[in-house]
Protein backbone atom coordinates (compact mmCIF):
# COMPACT_ATOMS: atom_id res chain seq x y z
CA UNK A 1 0.00 0.00 0.00
CA UNK A 2 2.84 2.08 -0.69
CA UNK A 3 1.11 4.54 -3.37
CA UNK A 4 -2.50 3.42 -2.83
CA UNK A 5 -5.83 4.74 -5.13
CA UNK A 6 -8.29 6.99 -2.81
CA UNK A 7 -11.71 6.20 -4.07
CA UNK A 8 -14.30 8.53 -2.02
CA UNK A 9 -17.49 6.71 -1.87
CA UNK A 10 -20.40 9.93 -1.18
CA UNK A 11 -24.27 9.47 -0.22
CA UNK A 12 -26.50 10.90 2.10
CA UNK A 13 -25.95 10.80 6.03
CA UNK A 14 -29.52 8.96 5.85
CA UNK A 15 -30.35 6.24 3.81
CA UNK A 16 -32.80 3.36 2.82
CA UNK A 17 -31.07 -0.37 4.21
CA UNK A 18 -30.54 -0.93 0.34
CA UNK A 19 -28.44 1.54 -0.70
CA UNK A 20 -26.43 0.72 3.45
CA UNK A 21 -25.93 -2.75 1.98
CA UNK A 22 -25.10 -1.30 -1.52
CA UNK A 23 -22.59 0.95 0.65
CA UNK A 24 -21.16 -1.84 2.18
CA UNK A 25 -20.63 -3.84 -0.78
CA UNK A 26 -18.99 -1.17 -2.67
CA UNK A 27 -16.56 -0.69 0.71
CA UNK A 28 -15.90 -4.24 0.63
CA UNK A 29 -14.71 -4.13 -2.70
CA UNK A 30 -12.65 -0.90 -3.13
CA UNK A 31 -10.85 -2.78 0.19
CA UNK A 32 -10.23 -5.97 -1.62
CA UNK A 33 -8.63 -4.31 -4.71
CA UNK A 34 -5.89 -2.22 -2.23
CA UNK A 35 -7.63 1.55 -2.58
CA UNK A 36 -7.94 3.74 0.60
CA UNK A 37 -11.70 4.38 1.31
CA UNK A 38 -12.38 8.23 1.61
CA UNK A 39 -15.76 9.08 2.64
CA UNK A 40 -17.38 12.11 4.97
CA UNK A 41 -16.86 10.48 8.18
CA UNK A 42 -20.90 10.44 9.06
CA UNK A 43 -23.62 8.45 9.29
CA UNK A 44 -25.58 6.65 6.39
CA UNK A 45 -24.04 5.64 3.15
CA UNK A 46 -20.21 6.54 4.56
CA UNK A 47 -20.79 4.81 7.35
CA UNK A 48 -22.03 1.76 5.71
CA UNK A 49 -18.45 1.71 3.17
CA UNK A 50 -16.35 2.03 5.81
CA UNK A 51 -17.72 -0.48 7.71
CA UNK A 52 -17.59 -2.89 4.74
CA UNK A 53 -13.99 -1.82 3.99
CA UNK A 54 -13.53 -2.54 7.90
CA UNK A 55 -14.68 -5.90 6.91
CA UNK A 56 -12.12 -6.70 4.31
CA UNK A 57 -9.50 -5.27 6.29
CA UNK A 58 -8.94 -2.20 4.61
CA UNK A 59 -8.43 1.51 5.01
CA UNK A 60 -10.88 3.98 5.19
CA UNK A 61 -10.54 7.90 6.15
CA UNK A 62 -13.59 10.07 7.02
CA UNK A 63 -12.91 14.23 6.08
CA UNK A 64 -15.94 15.69 8.85
CA UNK A 65 -17.79 19.08 8.65
CA UNK A 66 -17.13 18.98 12.46
CA UNK A 67 -14.59 20.42 14.62
CA UNK A 68 -13.84 17.36 16.39
CA UNK A 69 -14.22 13.74 16.25
CA UNK A 70 -16.86 13.23 18.51
CA UNK A 71 -18.89 12.22 15.56
CA UNK A 72 -17.19 10.46 13.41
CA UNK A 73 -18.23 6.90 12.31
CA UNK A 74 -16.99 4.24 14.28
CA UNK A 75 -15.46 1.86 11.32
CA UNK A 76 -13.11 4.80 9.75
CA UNK A 77 -9.42 3.81 10.24
CA UNK A 78 -8.37 7.66 10.47
CA UNK A 79 -10.88 10.94 10.89
CA UNK A 80 -9.81 14.74 9.66
CA UNK A 81 -12.00 17.13 11.53
CA UNK A 82 -11.99 20.17 9.59
CA UNK A 83 -15.25 22.40 10.96
CA UNK A 84 -15.80 23.48 7.30
CA UNK A 85 -19.63 21.62 7.35
CA UNK A 86 -20.46 21.39 4.21
CA UNK A 87 -17.06 23.08 2.26
CA UNK A 88 -15.71 19.49 3.20
CA UNK A 89 -17.10 18.52 0.13
CA UNK A 90 -14.68 20.02 -2.08
CA UNK A 91 -12.08 18.60 0.22
CA UNK A 92 -13.25 15.03 -0.55
CA UNK A 93 -13.68 15.77 -3.91
CA UNK A 94 -9.98 17.17 -4.13
CA UNK A 95 -8.35 14.02 -2.16
CA UNK A 96 -10.31 11.63 -4.04
CA UNK A 97 -9.02 9.76 -7.12
CA UNK A 98 -12.50 8.81 -8.35
CA UNK A 99 -15.98 9.01 -6.79
CA UNK A 100 -18.46 6.49 -6.36
CA UNK A 101 -21.77 8.16 -5.47
CA UNK A 102 -24.66 6.69 -3.76
CA UNK A 103 -28.12 7.73 -3.59
CA UNK A 104 -27.73 10.94 -1.97
CA UNK A 105 -29.35 14.54 -2.70
CA UNK A 106 -27.91 17.87 -2.72
CA UNK A 107 -24.03 17.59 -1.02
CA UNK A 108 -23.53 14.39 -3.08
CA UNK A 109 -24.55 15.85 -6.05
CA UNK A 110 -22.24 19.28 -5.18
CA UNK A 111 -19.10 16.39 -4.53
CA UNK A 112 -20.05 14.44 -8.16
CA UNK A 113 -20.07 17.57 -9.66
CA UNK A 114 -17.00 19.27 -8.06
CA UNK A 115 -14.94 15.73 -9.08
CA UNK A 116 -16.64 15.84 -12.61
CA UNK A 117 -15.27 19.59 -13.15
CA UNK A 118 -11.65 18.43 -12.02
CA UNK A 119 -11.94 15.46 -14.64
CA UNK A 120 -12.06 12.83 -11.78
CA UNK A 121 -14.38 9.64 -12.57
CA UNK A 122 -17.46 9.58 -10.94
CA UNK A 123 -19.78 6.91 -10.77
CA UNK A 124 -22.90 6.91 -9.77
CA UNK A 125 -24.94 3.46 -8.04
CA UNK A 126 -29.00 4.03 -7.72
CA UNK A 127 -28.85 7.72 -8.07
CA UNK A 128 -31.84 9.49 -9.14
CA UNK A 129 -30.49 12.38 -10.71
CA UNK A 130 -27.85 13.27 -13.58
CA UNK A 131 -25.18 15.53 -13.63
CA UNK A 132 -23.17 15.67 -17.11
CA UNK A 133 -20.34 13.33 -17.08
CA UNK A 134 -21.66 11.23 -14.65
CA UNK A 135 -21.43 7.26 -15.16
CA UNK A 136 -23.54 4.94 -14.35
CA UNK A 137 -23.00 1.00 -12.75
CA UNK A 138 -25.15 -1.36 -12.08
CA UNK A 139 -23.64 -3.11 -9.42
CA UNK A 140 -21.11 -2.08 -6.64
CA UNK A 141 -18.32 -4.31 -8.36
CA UNK A 142 -19.01 -2.71 -11.63
CA UNK A 143 -18.82 1.04 -10.20
CA UNK A 144 -15.28 0.29 -8.28
CA UNK A 145 -14.08 -1.75 -11.33
CA UNK A 146 -14.88 1.18 -13.74
CA UNK A 147 -13.73 3.73 -10.83
CA UNK A 148 -10.40 1.64 -11.62
CA UNK A 149 -10.34 1.47 -14.90
CA UNK A 150 -10.87 5.14 -16.04
CA UNK A 151 -7.82 5.82 -13.48
CA UNK A 152 -5.66 3.37 -15.09
CA UNK A 153 -6.30 4.94 -18.46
Amino acid sequence: MSNPLYVAVIGGGEAPPKILDLAREVGREVARRGAVLLCGGLGGVMAAAAQGAQEEGGVSLGILPDPDRSRANPYLTYSIPTNLGHARNVLIAHAADALIALDGSHGTISEAAIGLKMGKPVIGLQVTWEVPGLQRAATPGDAVAAALEMLAK
